[in-house]
């Protein structure tokens, strides 16, 4: 039974084989029952618009004038004071996590499946370390899984930038696939007609562009050869290069720079042609972020046990934020909102834990596979105990390092300049420093 047919409160059926076939395990729910429902859902938190004196004391524990006295910062003469201070701190917080995570659970988690707008399937959910075992050895250690990771490195330079941008898909049965490619951006190239004119519009261009090595909102052109293009290659590798039932990816499945195409229109096209097949028709995916921005999901995931994970929420609010935030208009704008509606309610968030003293885990999978998705995911991180992150995205990541790294990128194009007489013209303060 797929999660769109299913009712909060219902055993849930994990699929544990390559093929995607049902090995015929459950999972338990962990609340059960009717609770009443609430109108907003979770994490639809309006930010202040300027911040009140009462509000930085009650966050920080001090007046905003205590903290401007300089004359009360402390001179580094007293470390024992400052460390005391710290271990104070850290202790108090932990005990405050601890102490309302009963609460959490007691309170908002029955509200995860029952909540007015919570996507089928929401819920808390129980799995077992022989479902657990059994996906590591059925699903993920047969190659019924690959997973992608890439990585950019930029040498940024007043008279050219170069971008590298590194891909690797890598399974558990050995096999692995790397592609690269390399954009060498100039400002003006020159056409050899008005000597003038191209000074001039060599100018204009440098003065819109962010300093060298920064980045900045403005240079739409650098973000997108930095992120949105490896984004892209990221999402089609797993699309087209790979040949397992599930994929595996770092992030989330339709970040921000391909859904607003990143300043240009016709890679808005390509991103979202490509995302639809992925999500949309692919459908066995999961993806994870390394640093997810949504406190409310991590808290959740604190107050989770060991091998329990929640399937919180659609991201087709997090989508229409991104386009409310946006600068698509006409047709653009009406395209990308058609994949919103589309994908938006498709694509589930989810929370998982492996261990009690390593931190939760965000998830994104389709919603006709959020719960295998989920146990796929949890079997891959138990392999790191230390890390309870998955495994496949750690080697992918160490494989492209490896191959496409920045040492490595940096060397040659060092080289390059000092064969041509230019060692040290161009070299960055950070770069020449002993």
């Amino acid at each position: 039974m797929s999660s769109s047919q299913t009712k909060p409160g219902t055993p849930l059926r994990s699929t544990g084989r390559a093929d995607g076939s049902s090995v015929g395990q459950s999972f338990q729910p962990v609340f059960e029952g009717e609770v009443e429902p609430v109108r907003e859902q979770p994490g639809e938190f309006q930010a202040l618009p300027m911040i009140e004196e009462k509000e930085f004391t009650q966050g920080f524990g001090e007046t905003l004038d205590q903290t401007l006295n300089i004359d009360s910062w402390s001179d580094g003469s007293d470390l024992s004071s400052i460390f005391d201070r710290a271990e104070q701190e850290i202790g108090d917080a932990l005990a405050q996590e601890k102490a309302s995570a009963p609460h959490i659970r007691n309170v908002l988690f029955p509200l995860i499946a029952s909540r007015e707008h919570a996507p089928p399937g929401a819920g808390v959910f129980q799995a077992t370390r022989k479902q657990l075992e059994q996906t590591q050895i059925l699903t993920l250690f047969n190659g019924g899984v690959e997973a992608c990771d890439g990585t950019c490195a930029v040498h940024d330079t007043l008279p050219l930038t170069i971008t590298q941008i590194g891909v690797c898909l890598v399974s558990y049965l050995g096999q692995q696939g790397a592609w690269a490619h390399r954009l060498f951006r100039k400002d003006l190239r020159i056409r050899g007609q008005n000597a003038v004119e191209e000074a001039l519009e060599l100018l204009q261009r440098r003065q819109v562009r962010a300093g060298v090595d920064q980045s900045s909102p403005r240079d739409q052109l650098t973000e997108l050869g930095r992120r949105g293009i490896m984004s892209y290659a990221e999402r089609a590798i797993l699309l087209t290069k790979s040949n397992a039932p599930w994929r595996m990816g770092h992030g989330q499945p339709a970040p921000y720079e391909l859904v607003t195409g990143s300043g240009s229109m016709d890679f808005l096209r390509r991103s979202l042609d490509m995302l639809s097949e992925l999500i949309l028709d692919r459908r066995r995916f999961v993806f994870i972020p390394s640093a997810p921005g949504e406190r409310l999901l991590l808290t959740i995931g604190q107050a989770l046990h060991p091998f329990e994970f929640a399937i919180v929420e659609t991201t087709e609010r997090r989508m229409d934020q991104i386009l409310h935030k946006g600068h698509l208009r006409g047709e653009h704008r009406t395209r990308a909102e058609s994949f919103t509606r589309d994908a938006g309610p498709k694509i589930l968030v989810g929370v998982y834990r492996t261990f009690s003293e390593c931190p939760p885990q965000v998830f994104y999978a389709h919603a006709d596979h959020a719960q295998e998705a989920g146990l796929i995911a949890m079997a891959d991180s138990m392999l790191q105990p230390q890390r309870a992150f998955p495994t496949l995205i750690d080697l992918a990541d160490t494989v492209c390092s490896s191959l496409f790294g920045v040492e490595g990128f940096n060397s040659s194009i060092q080289a390059a300049y000092t064969m041509h007489g230019h060692p040290l013209r161009f070299l960055g303060e950070r770069d020449s420093r002993g």
